[in-house]
C-alpha cells in the first residue's frame, strides 16, 4: 500500500470513520549545494519518490489530536493539545513538529482544529528529511481541513513558499533546529523528472530536467544508518559560525562573498572561521557550474562537483563522519562517477551518480567495505526525481 492509503486505513483504525483527506510529502536529497541555504546562497535538491502522509479530518472545540503510525504497526498518540495555548517548550519529542505547524498557521489565522494521523516510508534520520516531509504533510492536512485549496484561485491562498517559510518557522522558533529553506521548499516545490533549483535569497525556482534514465545513470542513496539531527549542536555551531564570519566580512550574508574576492575575505577571518567560509562560497560556484552543465544536456559530466562538494564538506565544513567518507570512497573506487554526503552531516546519507552497468559493482564495494570495517552494512536504493507535496486520492 502507499504512504496515502496506509494513512487513510490508520485514521480510521482509530477514529471509526474515514478521514476527510489524505495530504503527502515527500523527502528529498540534495543533489548539491549543502549549508548554502541558510547563508542566502544556491541549492539544487530533487525528491524522493518515499512520502509521509497525513490523514485528516476537522474538530470543533480547538484541539489538535496527532498519531503516528511506525513500522511495527503500532500507533503513537501526542494526546490532545489545546491549539490556542501551544507556545515554544510547551511539547516536546515528535509531537513537537506537528504541533509547531500548528502554531505558526494558528499565528497566521488558521486556528481550527484536527485530528491527524500520520504514516509513511521516509526512513527517519537519514538526512532525507523526514522530518520536513511530516512538517509539509501536515502544514497541507491542516490548510486542507480549514478550507484552504492551495490548486485554487483564491487571492488569499498561500503559496508553496510561503508555507515554506512558515514550515522553517515552526522548526526553528517552536522546534528548536536552526533549519535553513532547503528542505521544506523541496518537500512543497519540486516536480517529477527534474532537480530544483533554487536561489534562497530572492525566492527564484527552476525546474531544471534531471533524465537519468536517458543519460544512463542512475542515483544510489545510501543510508549509513547512522542517525542525524538537525537539533543537535554541532548544525547550529556551523551556522552561527558562517553568521559571524559574515557580520566581520560587512556583508549580509556570505551569498556575498564571490570566488574572486574569495582569497581576500579568508585572509580577514579568523582560524576557525575560514574554512566554513571557504566551504560555502566554493559550494555556491559548484551548484552554478551543475546547472550550467544539467541545462546543456550534461548530466553524466557532473561528478567531478559531486567529489568536490565532499571534499569541502570533510575537510572544511567538517561535518561528514568515517561512515559517510566510507560510502564515498568505496562508491567511487567501484567506478561512481562523483559521490557525496547530503544532508546537515554527522550520519545520514550520501549519494553518487553511477552508471547503469556499474550499479551492481558498485553496491557490492560499499557492502564490502562495511564489512571489512565490521560497520553494519548501509541500506541502498536508487532515487528518481519525484512530486512535490499535495492532496492524495484514496
Amino acid at each position: 500500500m502507499s504512504p496515502a492509503t496506509d494513512a487513510a486505513a490508520a485514521f480510521h483504525r482509530v477514529h471509526g470513520r474515514s478521514p476527510a483527506g489524505v495530504w503527502s510529502a515527500p523527502g528529498r536529497v540534495n543533489l548539491i549545494g549543502e549549508h548554502t541555504d541558510y547563508n542566502d546562497g544556491f541549492v539544487l535538491p530533487f525528491a524522493l519518490p518515499h512520502r509521509l502522509a497525513a490523514a485528516a479530518s476537522p474538530r470543533d472545540e480547538g484541539k489538535l489530536g496527532v498519531a503516528t503510525l511506525g513500522d511495527d504497526d503500532q500507533l503513537q498518540h501526542s494526546g490532545l493539545l489545546d491549539i490556542a495555548t501551544l507556545a515554544p517548550g510547551s511539547v516536546v519529542g515528535w509531537a513537537a513538529y506537528p504541533a509547531g505547524v500548528a502554531w505558526v498557521l494558528r499565528d497566521e489565522g488558521y486556528a481550527g482544529g484536527a485530528d491527524v494521523v500520520i504514516a509513511g516510508d521516509v526512513p527517519s534520520g537519514a538526512g532525507l528529511s523526514s522530518s520536513h516531509a511530516l512538517e509539509c504533510a501536515v502544514s497541507l492536512a491542516l490548510l486542507g481541513v480549514a478550507g484552504v485549496d492551495l490548486d485554487g484561485n483564491a487571492p488569499d491562498t498561500p503559496s508553496r513558499p510561503q508555507i515554506a517559510r512558515w514550515v522553517q518557522r515552526s522548526e526553528n522558533d517552536f522546534v528548536g533546529a536552526p533549519t535553513g529553506l532547503l528542505d521544506q521548499t523541496a518537500s512543497l516545490c519540486c516536480q517529477d523528472s527534474c532537480v530544483l533549483f533554487l536561489d534562497v535569497r530572492s525566492g527564484e525556482q527552476e525546474q531544471v530536467p534531471f533524465p537519468l534514465a536517458e543519460a544512463g545513470v542512475r542515483v544510489l542513496i545510501m543510508d549509513t544508518r547512522t542517525k542525524h539531527s538537525h537539533a543537535g549542536g554541532g548544525y547550529g555551531e556551523r551556522r552561527r559560525g558562517t553568521e559571524r564570519a559574515a557580520e566581520l566580512l560587512g556583508v549580509k550574508a556570505l551569498r556575498d562573498i564571490t570566488m574572486a574576492g574569495l582569497g581576500e575575505a579568508l585572509a580577514r577571518l579568523p582560524e576557525d572561521l575560514a574554512p566554513l567560509v571557504r566551504h560555502v562560497v566554493t559550494e555556491n560556484q559548484r551548484v552554478l557550474d551543475v546547472v550550467s552543465l544539467l541545462r546543456g544536456g550534461k548530466l553524466a559530466e557532473i561528478g567531478p562537483y559531486l567529489d568536490a562538494s565532499h571534499v569541502s564538506m570533510r575537510d572544511d565544513y567538517r561535518i561528514s563522519t568515517p561512515e559517510l567518507d566510507l560510502a564515498v570512497d568505496s562508491a567511487r573506487s567501484a567506478g561512481a562517477l562523483g559521490a557525496r554526503m547530503t544532508g546537515g552531516g554527522f550520519g545520514g546519507s550520501a549519494i553518487a551518480l553511477v552508471r547503469e552497468g556499474d550499479l551492481a559493482a558498485v553496491r557490492t564495494a560499499v557492502e564490502a567495505a562495511y564489512d571489512r570495517a565490521n560497520l553494519r552494512r548501509p541500506r541502498m536504493f536508487t532515487a528518481v526525481p519525484s512530486r512535490g507535496a499535495g492532496r492524495d486520492q484514496v
